[in-house]
């Protein structure tokens, strides 16, 4: 896999690259979306498994997002069907990389929950946003940032391993742990695009909401499309050699 590392002004060309593949076909970009949504709903309200089995299977449904920017970008059609593509081609690498990053989540939470102490653990328990500060004496904040700080800085290498990898593994073949390799070692080396697409795309989360939360449904597939554009982007030539998944 040939990794480029691009100008940081192409983070803001990612999103609208996204846009313009948005546009060739909105309704259905909107209605994969809305399946997409609705499947998560009903697996995050199933009891014991379901939370275990969404979080397995969105790198599934992301790889079938992936074929389906693809195929569009070529000239192809696409349908519902696309959305489902990752479980025909490659499922099991998909499954891993989902996987991998519930475990790395719950390590991260442990990581965490021991540095706040009882404090963050209050916290965590009563939410974020109901913690009193002027409660908490001065170590006891001081290990609730200490917590917020470790969890940031082990989160952001896990959501870079996981970020091209649907697209590496579906599209490039890539087994599910070289794709989160390969995956972490182009963020790194796309760091400033990527701080830059992030800021932006936090602006227009902001922007998004405002109405009445009905910018999420541009928002929402928009996002998803840049996965998409960025892997185009760094991984240009292997996705321009990519074979079209049956």
């Amino acid at each position: 896999m040939n990794i480029r590392s691009v100008a940081p002004g192409r983070g803001w060309q990612w999103i609208t690259a996204a846009f313009q593949l948005f546009r060739k076909n909105p309704v259905i970009w909107v209605i994969l979306n809305m399946a997409l949504l609705l499947i998560g709903v009903v697996l995050s309200v199933l009891p014991v498994l379901g939370t275990y089995v969404l979080y397995l299977l969105t790198p599934v449904f992301l790889g079938g997002i992936m074929v389906a920017a693809r195929d569009l970008e070529a000239g192809q059609d696409i349908e519902i069907a696309h959305l489902f593509r990752g479980f025909r081609h490659n499922a099991a690498h998909l499954v891993t990389v989902g996987g991998v990053y519930r475990v790395g989540q719950v390590l991260i939470s442990g990581v965490m929950l021991t540095v706040g102490g009882p404090e963050f653990q209050e916290a965590v328990k009563a939410g974020i946003g109901a913690l009193d500060a002027s409660a908490l004496t001065p170590e006891g904040a001081r290990r609730v940032l200490q917590a917020m700080l470790a969890g940031t800085l082990l989160f952001v290498p896990l959501a870079m391993a996981v970020w091209f990898a649907p697209a590496l593994v579906i599209l490039d073949d890539q087994p599910g742990f070289r794709a989160l390799w390969i995956s972490l070692l182009a963020c790194l080396r796309n760091a400033m695009p990527l701080l830059l697409y992030s800021i932006v795309s936090s602006v227009l989360l902001l922007l998004a909401v405002i109405p009445f939360g009905l910018g999420l449904i541009l928002w929402i597939p928009v996002m998803l499309l840049t996965i998409y554009t960025s892997y185009r982007d760094v991984f240009v030539s292997s996705a321009a050699a990519g074979q079209a998944t049956a």
